[in-house]
């Protein structure tokens, strides 16, 4: 179990000001603004806007509210695909040739009508700049030397895309959900144009969709300010979002008390439960498919031995970290597939076990312990967290050099395989699960300059025999089938690999009670603004 000091630091949030956190809970006034919505959220994780470039939480769900996708999944069934762009498709028999024909009526912010040629644009666009997100594009056998043959307007409203090899259609049409689908205005985006940056200079603080919403102006660590579409088809109810940068979840119930922001984003189980049953209030949940875990840089000679990293998985305490510090905002999860999804273990097989941790270290030969650099997001309750985690691995005589620091520097330092370990989130692209299996398990090429840079290539983790597995997985046509294969796959990582899955995330919104329409979905770009309203 978490020690004393453990527990306390878990309280840390609740315990900065008591008195005044139940101070806070006097009438609130309605001081936003009439048609202004203000958001108090953790946004330090934000490194673009741009929808090619842009990985993150909180730059996903903003793609959502701002760009639109050819199709989409909604909330109430995740699992089913709808055209949001796209009026309908058709299917070649061999499986490898699609074309969609558009809706008529979408328009971009400029006023100007979405066609074919920026929907191309658009995953040409992704493809030849090869970002963080364009694996999800990439795997269809699209590069920058064919993607203008492979992915063209055949027509004002017509778009087809030609796959290297026969593909299910629905494993397609839920790649092109993601956030890395959305659609993009070319000529907007190519007149900021500098050199051959594809407008990513401009596209990273700017905005160029045909969503609800459109960027007015993001400063880093700070806020993000959005304006309605004026010529949107889904016209939103509230004119402009503030999302404010509040990184003290103590702050953020403060805030929401007195009226100053409508919606908190990052409350601590204690502060939730001071406001659930007040009727000044609405509390609302969505279990997301967003996995904490620890990534393992195989780099790291001591960390590339299989019984450390088997002695790491057992010196934690999944439970009392779980129960001590993120009660309602974490459940327990030891697999890459987030419940929900499918094919998904619930199987905990790590329970904490100092003894057999201890004795694997010494098989290993590093029986006196060693020391690492920690690099975790700084504030509560991934603080709290990686607190609680280097006091565990302290008793196995692991010693973590604490290096906290925004979301963004640590996952950018994740993606330069800079860390030693590092407690990262991931959430789930779209709903399949090869979305999640490819990131974690698939990385045949561990060159600095490997074009498919997955989770398992941050971690320097080369795995040929589970890359393949992984892909046979993605090719089996029967569901059953499918699933026990992606089953087997998950407990076989489970022991081998260099990621530490330790909690799936239950987010939960507190509302000021006249505010209401806030559409959580199960990944980041489905939390839709939109049909939000203020009283």
């Amino acid at each position: 179990m978490l020690s004393r000091r453990s527990l306390l630091l878990a309280s840390g949030a609740a315990a900065m000001a008591p008195a005044g956190a139940h101070l806070a809970i006097s009438p609130a006034a309605a001081q936003t603004p009439p048609g202004v919505l203000v958001f108090a959220k953790q946004i330090d994780d934000i490194i673009s806007l741009d929808p090619h470039e842009a990985f993150e939480y909180t730059a996903s769900e903003l793609a959502g509210n701002v760009y639109q996708k050819l199709v989409t999944t909604p909330n109430s069934n995740p699992a089913s695909i709808q055209g949001e762009l796209a009026e309908k498709w058709d299917v070649s028999p061999d499986n490898r040739t699609f074309t969609f024909t558009l809706k008529d009526g979408p328009k971009f912010a400029s006023g100007k009508p979405v066609t074919a040629e920026d929907v191309a644009f658009s995953l040409t666009r992704a493809v030849a700049m090869n970002k963080a997100p364009a694996f999800i594009i990439n795997q269809f056998g699209f590069n920058k030397d064919n993607v203008a043959q492979r992915i063209r307007a055949t027509g004002p409203r017509t778009v087809v895309l030609e796959t290297a090899e026969p593909t299910a259609p629905s494993f397609l049409l839920y790649c092109l959900s993601a956030a890395v689908g959305s659609v993009v205005e070319k000529a907007a985006v190519m007149a900021r144009a500098q050199n051959d940056d594809w407008g990513n200079g401009w596209l990273k603080q700017n905005s160029a969709g045909s969503g609800s919403y459109a960027v007015r102006q993001w400063r880093a660590s700070e806020s993000v300010v959005l304006e309605a579409n004026p010529h949107s088809n889904a016209a939103p109810q509230v004119k402009r979002i503030i999302m404010r940068h509040v990184s003290d979840p103590s702050a953020q119930l403060l805030g929401l008390t007195k009226g100053d922001y409508d919606i908190a984003r990052n409350l601590g189980a204690d502060q939730i439960r001071q406001l659930e049953g007040d009727a000044r209030f609405t509390v609302q949940s969505a279990r997301k498919a967003s996995l904490m875990y620890l990534s393992l840089n195989q780099k790291n000679p001591h960390l590339a031995k299989p019984e450390v990293r088997q002695a790491i998985k057992l010196a934690l305490d999944y439970e009392g970290i779980q129960k001590a510090i993120v009660p309602t905002t974490f459940a327990v999860h030891q697999a890459f597939l987030p419940a929900g999804l499918p094919g998904a273990l619930t199987e905990q097989p790590f329970k904490r076990n100092i003894a057999e941790a201890k004795a694997l270290l010494a098989r290993a030969g590093l029986a006196e312990g060693f020391e690492l650099g920690f690099d975790y997001s700084s504030p509560a309750p991934f603080s709290d967290i990686a607190q609680a985690i280097q006091a565990n691995l302290a008793e196995i005589g692991i010693r973590l050099r604490m290096l906290p620091g925004e979301q963004r520097a640590v996952i950018t330092k994740t993606r330069a395989r800079a860390h030693d370990i590092a407690m990262v989130r991931w959430g789930s692209d779209y709903f399949d699960p090869h979305s999640n299996a490819e990131a974690f398990s698939i990385n045949t090429d561990n060159g600095d300059d490997a074009r498919n840079r997955t989770l398992a290539w941050r971690a320097s983790w080369l795995i040929p025999e589970l890359s393949a597995r992984t892909v046979a997985a993605l090719k089996e046509q029967d569901s059953e089938k499918r699933t026990a294969l992606y089953e087997a796959l998950q407990r076989d990582h489970q022991q081998q690999s260099p990621f530490v899955v330790m909690l799936q995330e239950i987010e939960i919104a507190v509302s000021r009670a006249g505010v209401k329409g806030f559409d959580m979905g199960p990944m980041n770009d489905r939390h839709s603004y939109t049909n939000i309203t203020k009283a």
